[in-house]
């Protein structure tokens, strides 16, 4: 621990203690869902299962709620429903890692959590950060009881990656497979091409470059946030890209991978993960025999925000999802099972004129219907067409999202399920084939919810006060 690294967490210790009593304040804070103490959250990081305990990592900006230089936040659970909220794991506290200790994966082995993170350096000049003046360092954390930090190391520099990459290589996803160690990072080519590199090693050291991953055509300019993983004999590669046709800011979804992804392969279709305003980032890791999910309930540089930056915090990440694979291959997001113990009270019939702040509704549709929150924020279905359409009728609940709808085509709608939280909802429709994530903020007295069309049943949810 050097000399800066006590001044942050000093620091940021000292402003948690004073600004947390105003950010829960917020009438819209969160009562399930994971978000900052204060300041600012973005991707999930470090996701994995130590012995019967959940660890969660987020990009955290402790000292700034629109965002500041990285940290890693930390939080775990035994249940996936109550976290215990944990320090901060790693600060931006060395050379390598000054501008920003970013996004990246876990890995438990040997009574150790290898922490594999990407380093941000900015150097001082007129650069345009993209080709020159940006340090994107492969760096290593290492900790033997989970929760604080033994040691970290600089692995890998830009020099250290293929020749045709821009200064921008990030977010590495750390797996162990057969018996050696697999690495995907997120990368930007001199031609403004998304691709993702592939990267094997024996000790978790020494890294080696074994295949990039990308499309015959550009698909965008940026492919972050990478995670490569295998459903029912079947391997699919999840990023982020940036820079390509879709209704949000940045895409978020998945190509099928086609043949050996260590060799030679192709990728399949791109499919988005989410249809809603607020989705990015998401990464999984296997609890056992399933693999769980968790996203950012946002949108990096979207013309909208949130009204709870001025109570001093910004952000949260989406209910932990279970990711299971169709009868045509495509992927299927659900709430974890564990999230049903969060129902409280006996089932209300819709419509609710006085619905609690937190709550889930399930119904099951045979034909058009239209879903109604808080009287501004509306889920349409048309059977003619099978599309789904989300919009905000009332800009005050939208804080900037009503200037578009979100739509998506999908088979007839015959389930819909949804998880509300004081400022978000997760609409699941036909068990996960399609999914729409959203912020969205009711005034207090407006939480009403209609439901015209169908028959349907709202539970009561108990969350953290």
């Amino acid at each position: 621990m050097n000399a800066l690294h006590r001044d942050l967490a000093r620091l940021a210790a000292r402003i948690e203690a004073a600004d947390a009593p105003r950010a829960d304040a917020d009438p819209h804070r969160q009562r399930f869902h994971i978000q900052p103490p204060v300041g600012w959250l973005n991707d999930p990081n470090g996701l994995c299962k130590i012995g019967d305990e959940y660890h969660v990592f987020y990009q955290y900006g402790p000292f700034d709620p629109e965002g500041g230089v990285k940290h890693w936040g930390h939080v775990r659970s035994r249940d996936l429903l109550h976290w215990e909220r944990l320090p901060v794991m790693l600060y931006p506290d060395a050379p390598y890692d000054c501008h920003g200790a970013y996004s990246g994966s876990a890995l438990w082995e040997d009574g150790a959590l290898w922490l594999y993170y990407t380093g941000n350096v900015k150097h001082n000049g007129n650069f345009d950060y993209i080709r020159a003046g940006r340090g994107h360092n492969l760096c290593l954390g290492v900790s033997r009881d989970g929760v604080t930090l033994d040691e970290k190391h600089c692995l890998m520099t830009n020099a250290d990656y293929p020749a045709g990459l821009t200064c921008h290589v990030r977010d590495p996803k750390v797996w162990k497979q057969d018996g050696r160690y697999y690495m995907v990072l997120g990368a930007r080519t001199l031609e403004d091409k998304g691709v993702v590199l592939v990267l094997e090693s024996t000790d978790r050291l020494h890294w080696t470059h074994l295949n990039t991953l990308t499309t015959p055509e550009p698909f965008g300019y940026m492919w972050e946030c990478p995670d490569l993983f295998e459903l029912d004999g079947q391997w699919y590669l999840a990023v982020s890209p940036q820079g390509i046709d879709c209704p949000n800011v940045y895409g978020c979804g998945y190509f099928p991978v086609y043949g050996d992804w260590r060799g030679d392969c192709t990728l399949g279709d791109f499919h988005p993960f989410d249809a809603g305003y607020d989705f990015y980032a998401p990464q999984s890791f296997l609890d056992g025999t399933r693999r769980l999910q968790f996203g950012w309930m946002a949108m990096p540089d979207a013309p909208y925000g949130t009204p709870s930056a001025a109570y001093g915090w910004n952000h949260c990440l989406t209910v932990p999802r279970v990711l299971t694979a169709g009868p045509d291959g495509t992927l299927r997001q659900n709430p974890a099972p564990e999230l049903a113990a969060l129902r409280c009270g006996a089932p209300v019939p819709l419509p609710c004129a006085d619905a609690p702040v937190c709550f889930e509704l399930t119904a099951a549709p045979a034909g058009d219907f239209t879903l109604t929150l808080a009287g501004g924020l509306a889920l349409q279905y048309t059977e003619n067409d099978q599309s789904a359409v989300l919009r905000f009728t009332d800009p005050t609940l939208a804080c900037g999202r009503d200037g578009e709808r979100r739509a998506r085509l999908a088979a007839p709608c015959r389930s819909v399920r949804v998880l509300a939280d004081a400022s978000s909802a997760e609409i699941f429709l036909n068990d996960g084939e399609t999914v729409f994530t959203t912020r969205y903020f009711p005034a207090q007295t407006a939480r009403t919810v209609r439901l015209d069309g169908a028959a349907g049943l709202l539970y009561p949810l108990k969350g953290e006060e």
